[in-house]
């Protein structure tokens, strides 16, 4: 991909690739060539993610959308959607970082350009993860589940990515890998159990506010139906 210009079939071409063959993809993935074409690539996939967040928002299909409602859970969207592609761009230079650090725990590539460029060509599961993000809206365990699987495929490719790209080495790599999978379930399985106990707690607030306000609703009725009888008495002396 040269600094000079930016091909959009190759763009689709390499996005396929990295998701259905990966073992062929990074082995002969070009690591230099510049930041240009990495940093567009990075905005688009993070353009594509803030959309389908958008649309899922508008469409009420995510958890930000069902816990803020109609109006405030489509400002949700855009807000995603502008916060995904500023995302994408600085995650874009700090996950070539942390990837320039975990390639040198596993002895491999060190050179930052490599790693920046690696790290594009995975952030195209971003824009998958955002595809399949509505079905947090519709079961918070079901998007849990998606989410973890997608995490785990994004790990599978990391692992190619060291191995093939930025030759590292094979054993340090699949130890590394194995690590950083066991992490992702923990913290997914955590934030879901952190999530329920919120929802949990806001349903008991929820339906004693509405108890409470039943059994005001029943105190005043019973306060005008006596005020009347009094009236009544009143008008009858």
């Amino acid at each position: 991909m040269a600094e000079g210009g930016f091909d959009f079939k190759k763009l689709i071409d390499d996005s396929k690739m990295v998701l259905v063959a990966p073992k062929e993809y990074f082995p002969s993935m070009p690591t230099e060539g510049g930041f240009v074409g990495p940093l567009i690539k990075a905005t688009i996939y993070g353009t594509i993610a803030g959309v389908f967040a958008l649309i899922w928002s508008v469409l009420h299909l995510t958890a930000a959308a069902g816990m803020f409602g109609g109006a405030l859970g489509g400002g949700v969207g855009v807000m995603a959607l502008v916060g995904s592609i500023i995302g994408a761009i600085i995650g874009l230079f700090i996950g070539g970082v942390i990837l320039l650090i975990v390639s040198a725990i596993c002895g491999g590539n060190t050179n930052f350009e490599a790693n920046v460029r690696v790290t594009a060509a995975l952030m195209v599961l971003s824009p998958v993860n955002a595809l399949f993000s509505f079905a947090s809206g519709i079961n918070l365990w079901l998007g849990g589940i998606i989410s973890l699987a997608i995490s785990l495929y994004g790990l599978y490719l990391l692992y190619h990515a060291l191995v093939g790209a930025l030759k590292a080495k094979e054993g340090t790599a699949k130890v590394i890998t194995i690590v950083l999978a066991a992490l992702v379930g923990l913290m997914l399985i955590s934030s879901l159990t952190c999530y329920r106990a919120v929802s949990t707690i806001g349903d008991k607030y929820q339906a004693d506010t509405e108890k409470y306000l039943k059994q005001n609703e029943d105190t005043l009725k019973d306060f005008n139906k006596m005020m009347e009888g009094l009236k009544k008495q009143q008008e009858e002396k």
